[in-house]
């Protein structure tokens, strides 16, 4: 295109944001910057959102700042993607102040809230405001209840979890997905409730995957308890035969229960499994404005062996204070 104006640039950023193509979202925005050309607020929340997945905080801010220099309205759209951008990013404080900035709230944008508390395990400060939210007379989705549902599984609110999953269909109209249920399995595994987490389960109106089951594995690994692990894990591997995790989240069960052959055999069966992996886990830390990403067991990073080092050390440290 010989011309590009602020629309063909937001489409363009707004189509590789649904792709989860963050890292070109932002080499747009850079090549937008120096052709001069004004932010519309589709490419202003696609920046914001490709920050928001790569923790890009400094550059999240210089959209925020680009935004009240420039006098632009933050309206709910706008407003969500700020919100977001901030909450996954640490800021939740500076969340808090742009949702309260906004005039008219929707469902988005008091979702974006609610998940960003969630995941800083702000789960009273969350029902507060989930609360408020009904006040006002906005009627949560299933992105809504997902987020207060996870909010008080990190913050051990157990009671309140169960009050929330038992009214959200005929108190709040929203229907229970398996993404509900396999939050409850994950609550109430971690709280040691394995015989309830089991009963929900069986009283499910459809099949339960991975998540579901999977989060009553958790639990019971943590807990010990290896006869229901074993029917989660049964289960799991029926969904999904591909994944690695199960085996290994079984292996521990039997470590840890001294079931040492057990333990021989489950990773004997993860051994015969053609293409079972479990997928490594990635981080992402910014410093000094560079973004450094991780994942386990990490070779091609170009400070290896410094890391490595430092992390040697610390692990003799730890050894040595028992």
């Amino acid at each position: 295109m010989s011309e590009r104006d602020a629309v063909s640039w937001g489409t363009l950023m707004a189509g590789y944001t649904k792709m989860n193509r963050c890292k070109e979202v932002v080499e747009l925005f850079d090549q937008m910057i120096a052709s001069k050309v004004k932010f519309d607020n589709v490419a202003l929340v696609s920046m914001l959102s490709a920050c928001a997945q790569l923790g890009e905080i400094e550059k999240g801010k210089m959209v925020h700042e680009y935004i009240l220099k420039n006098g632009i309205r933050i309206d709910s759209y706008l407003g969500t993607g700020l919100v977001d951008m901030h909450a996954k990013c640490g800021c939740i404080e500076i969340a808090m102040e742009v949702f309260e900035s906004c005039g008219k709230k929707n469902v988005p944008l008091w979702n974006a809230l609610l998940v960003g508390l969630a995941m800083h395990g702000r789960g009273n400060l969350l029902l507060q405001y989930f609360s408020r939210m009904v006040e006002d007379g906005v009627h949560p989705d299933g992105v809504t209840i997902l987020g207060v549902l996870v909010g008080c599984s990190h913050s051990g609110l157990i009671d309140s979890a169960k009050w929330i999953f038992r009214d959200m269909e005929n108190v709040f109209g929203v229907q229970r997905e398996l993404k509900h249920y396999g939050c409850m399995a994950d609550l109430l595994g971690r709280a040691g409730l394995i015989k309830e987490g089991m009963e929900m389960i069986k009283a499910m109106p459809m099949v339960g995957d991975v998540f579901v089951w999977g989060g009553l594995l958790g639990g019971c690994k943590l807990h010990g308890n290896v006869e229901v692990a074993e029917a989660a894990a049964k289960h799991v591997i029926e969904v999904k035969p591909e994944d690695g995790g199960v085996y290994s989240s079984m292996a521990n069960v039997y470590a840890n229960s001294q079931r040492w052959d057990d333990l021989v055999k489950v990773r004997k069966l993860k051994d015969s499994r053609f293409g079972i992996k479990k997928n490594a886990g990635c981080s992402c830390i910014q410093l000094n404005g560079v973004n450094h990403e991780f994942v386990s067991g990490d070779c091609l990073h170009p400070h290896t062996d410094a890391i490595y080092t430092v992390l040697n050390r610390l692990n003799t440290t730890k050894f040595e204070a028992f």
